[in-house]
């Protein structure tokens, strides 16, 4: 995405990585770019190398783990996948929220949020990195860890298995699951709404 777009919406997102300290980055990217596009500026705006596996999930206010948006189509071409799925397919307004896992060794979980939807900048090429809070933490900086701390045994393989030994889901189920299966925002120490963008 280097090409410059004239006259289109831009998403500005907010990325806040799951580490002891406040640490963030403000996205901006194009409404019609898709989940791998955001993706791929995670992990520049970060400075984290790619190559690992990766996935979003469609939140809500509690951060709990709504429809999975991974980065390989791994159930079929019916699925969704990132390279498949634009950001305006599943966004449309400030303050929805979505959860980004990369790397399912290390489990670096970043908390991204839609803060605003505008016009494109005259001569500006997206995505950019708009603001950054903070120094980003070494992708080598975790120690691995088979099912991380957010997940279990049983998460991990049914999330990231043999998908093809799971049944399928009941199309009318609910997207977000029970309470216990969320991520507790205050587990990044703080909260990131008191921050001005300037």
């Amino acid at each position: 995405m280097t090409k410059k777009l004239t006259n289109v919406n831009i998403f500005k997102f907010r990325v806040i990585v799951d580490t002891e300290q406040d640490v963030f980055r403000d996205i901006e990217i194009e409404t019609d770019a898709t989940f791998e596009h955001l993706h791929e500026a995670v992990l520049d705006a970060f400075d984290f190398e790619s190559g690992e596996m990766a996935s979003f999930y469609m939140s809500n206010e509690q951060w709990e783990k709504g429809l999975e948006i991974p980065l390989m189509d791994m159930a079929g071409d019916a699925a969704l996948s990132m390279k498949s799925t634009k950001l305006s397919d599943m966004l449309s307004k400030p303050s929805e929220k979505v959860l980004y896992v990369y790397d399912f060794m290390r489990m670096w979980i970043f908390y991204v949020e839609l803060m605003e939807v505008k016009k494109d900048a005259p001569s500006t090429i997206y995505p950019r990195v708009a603001l950054v809070y903070g120094d980003a933490p070494s992708q080598d900086s975790k120690e691995m860890d088979l099912f991380g701390s957010e997940f279990s045994e049983e998460e991990f393989t049914e999330m990231h298995g043999d998908v093809n030994s799971e049944e399928e889901s009941d199309e009318d189920e609910d997207m977000f699951e029970s309470g216990e299966d969320y991520f507790d925002e205050s587990e990044f120490n703080g909260s990131y709404g008191s921050y001005d963008d300037h």
